[in-house]
């Protein structure tokens, strides 16, 4: 009895909540790859003068612009639908490149924040426009920035730094696409991005079960 429970833990109750995970909006059995070999920041640095990198970390990215305020509606709906849901697993952090000179409006914005959330995983690095600019083109997606060299859009990058999404055809035959997830809208981060963050995150519990599994069979 005892043999058959343990088999029903390690191998059938991760089975169904991988499925369980997978089975909402996303109709994709893995969240495809938009972006392959994204750059790392490069020595993009925050408030506290330390460099943030996006490898080994499953990170939202995302580009607020020199007009900071204007996107604090954005950033708020972030923080409630996605972060402060996923922020408990250990290799999840937000990011966001910010414009030098708008270091004062976020430091009020992450106070703001910090009364009902935890930020210690939501970090703010600082570059020229220019640099964000270039950084941003290397991502290779349809959407742009603007020109104070913001989007609304934020964006999923795995620990391989791999860009993730909605590419090619899905479950049901229909071909789909998304590079990223607006902000503006609650509906689209509660829904479509909601249950992406939920996929990929599935995905890598998975994978770490099955590594601790070959771990214990080979001491």
């Amino acid at each position: 009895m005892k043999k058959v429970f343990l088999i029903v833990a390690l191998f059938i109750i991760p089975i169904v909540a991988y499925l369980f995970f997978a089975s909402g909006v996303n109709n994709f059995v893995k969240l495809p790859i938009v972006t392959s070999n994204v750059p790392e920041l490069p020595n993009f640095k925050n408030q506290n003068d330390s460099v943030i990198q996006l490898k080994n970390k499953i990170t939202i990215l995302g580009f607020p612009g020199n007009n900071v305020n204007e996107f604090k509606g954005n950033i708020t709906n972030l923080c409630h639908k996605i972060y402060s849901k996923n922020m408990e697993f250990v290799d999840f952090q937000v990011v966001y490149v910010a414009p030098f000179g708008t270091e004062e409006e976020i430091s009020k914005i992450v106070q703001t924040l910090s009364r009902d959330a935890d930020l210690s995983k939501w970090f703010f690095v600082f570059a020229t426009p220019d640099e964000i600019s270039e950084y941003y083109s290397k991502l290779q997606l349809v959407g742009g920035l603007d020109s104070d060299a913001a989007t609304p859009n934020v964006f999923i990058i795995d620990k391989e730094l791999n860009l993730r999404g909605r590419k090619g055809t899905n479950k049901k035959g229909v071909e789909e696409y998304r590079e990223g997830y607006n902000t503006t809208s609650a509906a689209d981060l509660h829904n479509e991005m909601s249950d992406d963050v939920k996929v990929i995150l599935a995905e890598y519990r998975l994978a770490l079960k099955k590594n601790n599994k070959e771990e214990n069979i080979t001491r």
